[in-house]
């Protein structure tokens, strides 16, 4: 009995040791949210644009910097391996996580090229780190951006359908009108604008009637 007690013990260490800690292949959502394996990661002490935010350039013309900002993080490491230690659970349901692709902190280098902001309500970690890519106008530093957490508030004013039967979102982007159902990748994060044209539809033949198409996912 003591044998068997002792193998369990041994098993069960690597585990205990383990506890939080999970790895898998990156796929990239946007600049600071990504897939680890099977496991929906929000990356630590960083916030970077929403996938839908538009900044400014030098030279004051809209650009799509959340997408761009998604685009760049996306190069430097989809499919590639991560380690990540879970810090917390958010109230997205996503695990909240450091990861490192080889020996390079995600949130450091993403942050270090300007690509998003140190999260200081959450972390200093990076605080330097934005700061010398400020000094060094590289990223979005090199754009006039609105903080993401105020895009998101101002956005969220208009996630809430006003008639429950009526919950599909008829977004209006760069890529044209496209239109969101509940249970969709993106669709608790847009928000309709109805200042700009955007619109609640009750069905999805009603939304492509009315010249929106179905998003991809």
């Amino acid at each position: 009995m003591l044998r068997i007690w002792s193998l369990i013990v041994l098993l069960s260490l690597p585990a205990m040791a383990g506890a939080g800690e999970f790895s898998g292949p990156v796929r990239v959502i946007d600049a600071d949210t990504i897939d680890v394996g099977t496991t929906r990661v929000r990356l630590h002490g960083i916030d970077a644009p929403e996938i839908n935010q538009e900044c400014k350039t030098a030279q004051g013309a809209a650009f799509e910097c959340g997408r761009w900002a998604a685009d760049q993080v996306r190069a430097l490491f989809q499919n590639r391996l991560a380690r990540c230690q879970q810090v917390d659970i958010d109230r997205f349901g996503r695990t909240v996580a450091s990861c490192v692709v080889g020996d390079v902190d995600m949130g450091q280098e993403i942050v270090s090229l300007g690509l998003a902001f140190a999260y200081t309500r959450y972390s200093e970690a990076y605080v330097l780190d934005e700061k010398g890519a400020a000094v060094n106008d590289r990223g979005l530093h090199a754009m006039r951006v609105q903080s993401p957490a105020q895009f998101r508030a101002v956005r969220t004013k208009g996630r809430s359908a006003p008639d429950p039967a009526c919950v599909i979102k008829g977004n209006i982007s760069k890529n044209g009108r496209i239109f969101h159902v509940p249970g969709q990748e993106f669709y608790d994060r847009t928000g309709i604008d109805t200042a700009r044209g955007e619109r609640w539809f009750c069905s999805a033949a009603e939304a492509r009637a009315a010249g929106w198409r179905p998003a991809r996912r």
